[in-house]
């Protein structure tokens, strides 16, 4: 059993499952939210925050495609050295255009996603990145939308 597994309560699963199926489109949806969970809006919003401060969720927020909106998500890759990985992750993630970070088995073992409001930041945020690392970074752009609906049960 992992530490997230233990810190987590049944009304936190909960609310991590139910949320991972989206908000409703209503005036108040926390609210709705929170009474199909027997909660207050108050307490949801506060289970929310403790999630989110402890790190068990890493973001909550919509998913959206930024390319409309004039800005960029880029996955992008480094080969780092086993004995850096950890010192490397940690300015990686420094970086607030960093949406999120991955481990991978593969000669370019670190993976990460970009997000900035233009194309150009986008470009300037991995060249920061490698000047910070001093690594090159491997710039993979999207090509074209796939629609996935990503579960996981909490």
């Amino acid at each position: 059993m992992t530490s997230a597994e233990t810190l987590l309560t049944p009304t936190d699963r909960a609310l991590i499952n139910r949320l991972q199926r989206g908000l409703p489109i209503v005036p108040q949806p926390y609210a709705a939210v929170a009474a199909e969970l027997g909660l207050t809006e108050a307490d949801l919003l506060a289970r929310l925050q403790h999630l989110l401060d402890t790190g068990i969720l890493s973001r909550f927020g919509p998913m959206f495609q930024i390319e409309r909106a004039g800005g960029r998500f880029t996955l992008a890759a480094i080969a780092v050295p086993p004995e850096r990985f950890e010192e490397v992750a940690a300015v990686v993630n420094a970086f607030p255009e960093v949406a999120h970070n991955y481990q991978r088995t593969h000669a370019l073992n670190m993976w990460f996603v970009v997000a900035t409001a233009t194309p150009e930041q986008c470009a300037d945020t991995l060249r920061r990145i490698e000047a910070a690392t001093g690594l090159p970074v491997r710039d993979m752009p999207k090509e074209r939308e796939f629609r996935v609906h990503l579960y996981f049960e909490a």
